[in-house]
């Protein structure tokens, strides 16, 4: 009989946050029980290490429309990065050659606005 070869499963790498990076958190006991509100947007605080067990852990700010929300002791392995690049790329991509602004994303409508407003009717140009 052969042995099948292990596979590992993927492991994602240590991120390291800083004061103010944008992050997705999700409430990993709410998420396994099936609850609602169990994902955020937060807002990295501070970092610190647990004295107990030595893993680094974050308190952020659950970013939300009904008002702020301080969440402290956030372990990063639910944590990830939300980066400016994925944020802007609705911006970055809009087909200024389109007559049409229905092709573009309401971002992106209102980026090109007051771009316009700002800069007299010079457009930016395409990446």
């Amino acid at each position: 009989m052969a042995l099948q070869p292990q596979t590992k499963p993927a492991v994602q790498p240590q991120t390291r946050y800083l004061k103010g990076d944008l992050v997705l958190f999700r409430n990993i006991e709410r998420f396994w029980l099936g609850l609602p509100g169990h994902t955020f947007i937060g807002k990295v605080e501070r970092s610190w290490t647990n004295v107990h067990n030595g893993k680094r852990l974050y308190d952020l700010l659950e970013l939300n429309v009904n008002g702020n929300r301080a969440r402290a002791g956030i372990d990063p392995d639910y944590m990830r990065p939300l980066p400016a690049a994925d944020a802007m790329h609705d911006i970055d991509t809009a087909p200024l050659s389109e007559t049409d602004t229905g092709a573009m994303t309401p971002a992106a409508v209102a980026w090109l606005r007051q771009h316009l407003t700002q800069h007299s009717s010079t457009l930016p140009t395409q990446r």
